[in-house]
């Protein structure tokens, strides 16, 4: 696996960090949380094939712990709001001075200064001020948030990227560096293609009558029969035609580029008469650019994921394997291994860095560490 050999030590927090530890996993690398004796919450869901030590880091005992795990560690994953690590002591001044070669990643809203860095955020807040969000959502209503994959697309995968690249730059030059990632600054660059073309035809008018946001009948989705949806991408000439005549029509009465409201109630007319698999079948044979609008409980069996074996199933959830698929050392998809307790592993990570049986006995009575009863001790 590409990235074996990698320790990362993972501070939690909300999903975006967690994720960045989950990719790091499936490919590889060794993940070891840094957690806190809290209830079991969603971002706990992307844990899987993760080590998890529990620590009370308002005590010294905890501080000197992370310290000691740092001098054996690649990577560091925080989640905070800024000067949180460097108020504790464990800022990348501290804690790089201590091992040159630690690639420090940092993973918050705003960034690490700005008029927002200290205030609290969401996927839309983010999304929002970027100026995306201005982008989505249908013609003369509100905008419409993406569901969090501004913080995944400009968070988790932008700080990946970072940390990546000072992996490699660390070969020639044996230092770490600070990765300051922030998901405002992400998905905005992330949209670096939206912002450069809204000068080209693609845009130029109000949300949601332009050529990728609904405006045009060729680009667009449709109800079927019973009850479902067909995705249409039929952008190019060539395309709009074999679209066009799998709909039954004429291209010399559907000209592409006019019309365009008309006959998109043409088309969603025509697109109620047929069941989402009867539209397929039609479809499948043609180069269109339409194919079915899927729920996620049957993605894992439509013909292409299988064929590609793109998904799995853990208790019944989908999950997609490991993306982009390496020829030599493909990810191992960890989610379907199981969750750990808050501290599993506490005792054996403890003993790992040179804490003896009589020691970790006695961080655990005066509560600077803490391990589920399912733990060994």
């Amino acid at each position: 696996m590409p990235l074996k050999g990698l320790n990362v030590l993972e501070f939690s927090g909300l999903a975006p960090l967690p994720f960045v530890g989950s990719v790091l996993a499936d490919f590889g690398a060794n993940v070891t949380m840094v957690q806190k004796k809290e209830i079991f919450g969603v971002s706990e869901l992307l844990n899987c094939g993760k080590k998890s030590i529990c620590l009370n880091l308002k005590r010294p005992e905890g501080i000197q712990i992370v310290e000691k795990l740092c001098m054996d560690s690649d990577i560091l994953l925080e989640p905070y709001r800024p000067n949180v690590m460097e108020k504790l002591k464990l800022g990348p001044d501290v804690l790089m001075a201590k091992n040159p070669r630690l690639i420090y990643a940092r993973l918050n809203g705003y960034g690490s200064y700005g008029k927002y860095s200290q205030k609290a955020g969401h996927d839309i807040n983010y999304v929002a001020l970027s100026g995306l969000l201005s982008l989505y959502g249908s013609k003369d209503k509100k905008p419409i948030p993406p569901v969090n994959f501004s913080e995944f697309a400009g968070g988790s995968l932008v700080c990946i990227m970072g940390i990546l690249m000072a992996v490699i730059e660390r070969f020639k030059s044996g230092k770490g560096q600070v990765v300051d990632a922030n998901i405002t600054e992400g998905i905005a660059y992330t949209g670096s293609w939206l912002m450069a073309s809204q000068n080209s035809f693609i845009w130029g008018q109000p949300k949601g009558q332009n050529l990728l946001d609904g405006g045009m009948h060729f680009y667009n989705t449709y109800e079927t029969k019973d009850g479902k949806w067909m995705a249409v991408g039929a952008l190019e000439p060539a395309f709009y035609k074999e679209f066009i005549e799998g709909l039954g029509l004429n291209i010399d009465d559907m000209p592409q580029i006019s019309d365009f409201e008309s006959k998109k109630e043409i088309i969603a007319k025509l697109f109620k008469e047929k069941t989402r698999e009867e539209w397929c079948k039609i479809f499948d044979s043609k180069d269109a650019c339409v194919t079915p609008v899927l729920e996620l409980d049957e993605v894992d069996q439509y013909s292409h994921s299988l064929g590609r074996n793109s998904f799995i199933r853990k208790d019944n959830i989908v999950l997609p394997v490991p993306a982009p698929k390496l020829s030599v050392t493909p990810g191992i998809l960890r989610k379907n291994q199981p969750i750990p307790t808050y501290g599993q592993h506490t005792s054996e990570i403890l003993e790992s860095i040179g804490y003896s049986h009589a020691e970790i006995i006695e961080l655990l009575k005066n509560e600077t560490v803490f391990e589920e009863p399912k733990s060994k001790i």
